[in-house]
């Protein structure tokens, strides 16, 4: 499982620096990414480094498993209750449908809430400094977290497990 870690820098160039540290220190390119301010993006930051701007995913895999597990609890009721006739199949049916209900509403609502780095960092992000997302697997995190803090970038209070990175 990787862990993200969030640091502010000051520039782009700073931020690029901080990248290649990231880079040398094994973490690989597609668990690197950017985060600013809308204009920042838009002007400086190429589009394969900018970070997703909404839990998206995230949100679709918690409405998936709640769903499901909301859904295979109905089935289950529904089976132990004679009259009604569910069957077991009937029940795991009653769970894809719930799963996939509970997906897209997930999804929906994820897909208007912005990430949660962004959410926690705001302030950082409107004052115009540009954050390095860095999700590290193993002992390259702790690696990478040494090099990055090296070229000067600050390191900001946010360690997650993610596995949808």
């Amino acid at each position: 499982m990787k862990t993200r870690r969030v640091y502010s820098t000051t520039d782009l160039a700073q931020a690029r620096h901080a990248l290649a540290a990231a880079r040398k220190a094994g973490v690989a390119d597609e668990d690197l990414s950017l985060i600013a301010r809308h204009d920042i993006e838009l002007d400086k930051i190429p589009e394969g480094r900018k970070d997703e701007h909404s839990d998206f995913m995230p949100a679709a895999v918690r409405g998936l498993a709640q769903g499901g597990a909301t859904g295979l609890l109905a089935g289950l009721v529904a089976m132990a209750i004679p009259p009604l006739g569910v069957t077991f199949a009937g029940a795991l049916g009653v769970t894809a449908a719930a799963a996939l209900m509970g997906g897209w509403t997930g999804a929906l609502t994820g897909s208007a809430a912005p990430d949660p780095v962004r959410q926690k960092f705001e302030a950082e992000i409107e004052a115009g400094r540009i954050l390095l997302v860095v999700d590290g697997e193993g002992d390259a995190g702790p690696r990478a977290d040494t090099a990055v803090v090296a070229t000067g970038a600050a390191p900001l209070p946010f360690a997650q497990p993610t596995t949808l990175s």
